[in-house]
């Protein structure tokens, strides 16, 4: 498996950071970033995904929660929307915006 390092988050301490890396053969993210808490896993559920698709988390899978300044990480085609996040003013976790692509 041929792993592409993408970006971790900045100013990163010397351990336990979020981290994306690309696999080149298949163009899967493979990510490193916290677990999401369990109010985070049940607000998910709550929302869903598409109609009658399950929101139980297999043993297989987990939630987890990417902070937003590593958005810039993940690869885009070039005429896709940008997402974004208004800057953390309160210690909350930002909400995303779909914006103009750069």
């Amino acid at each position: 498996m041929a792993l592409r390092f993408l970006g971790i988050w900045p100013n990163t301490p010397d351990d336990g950071s979020p981290t994306i890396w690309l696999e080149e053969a298949t163009g899967d993210l493979i990510i490193q970033s916290w677990k999401a808490d369990e109010k985070t896993v049940l607000a998910a559920q709550e929302v869903g995904s598409v109609p009658g698709h399950s929101t139980d988390v297999p043993d297989h899978e987990t939630v987890i929660r990417l902070p937003a300044n590593m958005l810039q990480f993940i690869p885009r085609p070039a005429d896709a929307p940008v997402l974004s996040s208004p800057s953390d003013t309160d210690g909350t976790p930002p909400a995303y915006t779909i914006g103009q692509g750069q």
